[in-house]
């Protein structure tokens, strides 16, 4: 399987903010992430790091 799953940077901290993520897209101030159900989640965030042979795809937020 190729999907990453999609963290949210907290500080010195990672949460995961959606897993199984197969699609990452611009979408106005930020991002939409596509999971490979056809979940679709919408944060306003930019992506810090990507490790795709761990992954991982660490998100920052914008909005803050």
């Amino acid at each position: 399987m190729c999907e990453a799953n999609a963290y949210l940077k907290d500080g010195e901290n990672e949460v995961l903010y959606m897993e199984s993520v197969d699609t990452i897209e611009p979408y106005e101030n930020g991002l939409k992430l596509m999971d490979i159900f056809g979940k679709q989640m919408f944060i306003q965030a930019k992506i810090k790091d990507m490790a795709l042979l761990n992954h991982r795809v660490i998100l920052e937020r914008t909005d803050i």
